[in-house]
């Protein structure tokens, strides 16, 4: 049975990606960004495709969206929550400003879709929420301090959404990429610190070097994502989480021994 899906952040990188693998499995996808022209320009002209201009940080819009797609095709099967940015660089370089627009984007404005849509599936007793947070959403780095505090809390969040969900026949995945292969580390979807610190000057100048030279190089496919993504929408159960790439799974797995050698060590101080 053909699915529906609303992809957020659909005109490019890993969202474009989702949305043309969900077409090409045969399903129906209402594909949002905050241009209409940009989502139009990202597709070819198909069927099956809808195409709606969303800023996900107005809450209004978000529920206009998820009732007019619930009018035209009667389901929202699958959310797909992926719209975002980064802000890469020294906390101290941001501004309070930079700071709340990060967490109004990757938090509240994610928030806001899934508070438009999950009544929806509630009455439904079906649906899946899928949430692409990344493996910055489980262990933190220098120069990404400020993405990662917004990614921790969309894990947090969704982590506690999810079992308010499940009784009610709601399905909720988390999406944690390491590196992929996408333009979310240029200017379009990054963004670095104002504020000059004469302390963190060579450090900074080191970690916008990674940042440029890794730029376009990441060791991970964003269609094989995209590919597991909708495999996993079509079973019947579908695992919480979803670390996806090789360095993720390091990053991540580093995490877990750390916090483990640490549990360990609080107990023994006692």
């Amino acid at each position: 049975m053909t699915k529906v899906w609303l992809v957020t952040g659909a005109s490019r990188g890993l969202g474009r990606e989702i949305a043309r693998a969900a077409l090409d499995a045969g399903e129906t996808v209402v594909a949002t960004a905050r241009s209409l022209d940009a989502v139009l320009d990202a597709f070819e002209k198909h069927d099956r495709l809808h195409a709606l201009a969303l800023d996900i940080t107005d809450a209004d819009a978000a529920n206009s969206v998820a009732a007019e797609t619930i009018e035209r095709f009667g389901a929202i099967d699958v959310l797909v929550n992926n719209a975002g940015y980064a802000e890469l660089g020294f906390f101290e370089t941001f501004t309070d400003a930079a700071v709340r627009r990060q967490f109004e984007v990757n938090l509240f404005g994610t928030m806001n879709v899934a508070r438009a849509v999950a009544p929806h599936m509630r009455v439904r007793r079906s649906g899946l929420i899928v949430t692409i947070s990344s493996v910055s959403g489980l262990a933190s780095n220098g120069g990404g301090a400020v993405y990662s505090a917004s990614k921790f809390a969309v894990e947090g969040w969704m982590e506690g959404f999810a079992q308010e969900l499940a009784p009610l026949g709601v399905r909720s995945l988390l999406v944690e990429p390491g590196m992929l292969r996408t333009d979310f580390m240029d200017r379009k979807s990054a963004s670095f610190g104002s504020i000059d610190i004469p302390d963190y000057v060579e450090a900074i100048a080191q970690y916008r070097s990674f940042v440029e030279g890794a730029n376009g190089n990441q060791p991970g496919d964003p269609k094989l994502l995209a590919a597991r993504v909708v495999a996993l929408a079509s079973q019947a159960e579908t695992p919480s989480r979803l670390v996806f790439g090789d360095d993720a799974r390091q990053w991540a797995g580093a995490k877990v021994d750390q916090l483990r050698k640490e549990i360990t060590q609080s107990a023994d101080r006692g």
